[in-house]
């Protein structure tokens, strides 16, 4: 179980990913500051963590990049230095590890799950479309200089998209800059549900392990399927207010709402097709099924 800890405003990021779960990215920028203040982030820490909750980690994440928040490194060590039973996890996009100082705050986490989807610039600007004058090689340099710097566990995600980063050429500047970066793990994802654009396909099953195979000297796995466990969805006050409280965070099918919130789906779909007629939910068909998300 681990408690999300989410340090910026909704879909402010320094890349408009084309895969983004979360959306089309609304504040593109690659400013640091203090987006919301750290002494309130820390109150709040504060008010859930003395409580002494089961977890077994915490994670900094959100929709958005978590180290565009000048404040990580201190929310970082006040955890440490507060709540030393619950290690740090810490999901970023990579792009600020350009940066030594950030690296440095980095470095307090236990565990870094950064990702990578490109190796050369044309197909980066493609996927990731990030913030001007980004450079997908100094993102790399940085990786590289963080990997020989940490002492924790890095498990590197590569998001593989049909037809955009698959190309034998981009795969093996993957694995040529994946060999210098030299990661605990390689995680390969692709699509599971609705993007910020609408046309992008998810990788077949079948390239994803032959790509896998492709990269057997590396330590590879394939985390393409998701298991979505909602804990904090008993707090809503009836089923609909829980399906909309989950599908606010993400687009989901009526299985993965049967299983977060341990109802059958029978009981579900009356309510997903009325919330439906009701305007307050969308539909959007993709290959595993039909997700349903909040009327944009």
């Amino acid at each position: 179980m681990s408690l999300g800890v989410d340090l910026i405003p909704h879909k402010t990021c320094n890349l408009n990913c084309m895969y983004c779960e979360a959306g089309r990215t609304l504040t593109l920028t690659t400013e640091r500051r203090e987006w919301y203040p750290t002494d309130s982030i820390i109150h709040e820490i504060d008010q859930y963590l003395s409580g002494s909750p089961k977890l077994d980690i915490i994670t900094f994440s959100g929709a958005g990049e978590p180290t565009l928040h000048v404040g990580f490194g201190r929310i970082a060590d006040y955890i440490r230095s507060h709540y030393p039973q619950y290690p740090l996890a810490l999901l970023t996009n990579s792009l600020n590890m350009t940066d030594a100082s950030v690296r440095k705050d980095i470095a307090k986490c236990n565990l870094v799950l950064p990702s990578l989807d490109a190796a050369s610039q044309d197909v980066f600007l493609r996927i990731n479309r990030p913030a001007p004058g980004v450079q997908i090689e100094d993102v790399i340099e940085g990786l590289v200089a963080f990997s020989s710097e940490f002492e924790g566990d890095i498990w590197l995600e590569v998001f593989l998209l049909h037809g955009i980063n698959d190309s034998p050429e981009e795969l093996e500047r993957l694995h040529e800059a994946i060999l210098r970066i030299k990661p605990g793990r390689v995680q390969l994802n692709t699509l599971d549900r609705p993007g910020a654009v609408e046309w992008v396909h998810p990788m077949p099953q079948d390239e994803m392990k032959r790509i896998a195979e492709m990269w057997k000297d590396l330590p590879v796995e394939i985390i393409a399927r998701f298991s979505l466990v909602d804990h904090y969805a008993d707090k809503a006050a009836d089923l609909a207010d829980r399906i909309l409280a989950m599908i606010r965070r993400r687009p989901c099918t009526a299985e993965d709402i049967s299983a977060a919130l341990g109802v059958a789906e029978k009981d579900l779909l009356g309510e997903l097709k009325q919330m439906v007629r009701d305007h307050r939910v969308d539909t959007q068909v993709l290959e595993r099924g039909t997700f349903y998300k909040i009327m944009e």
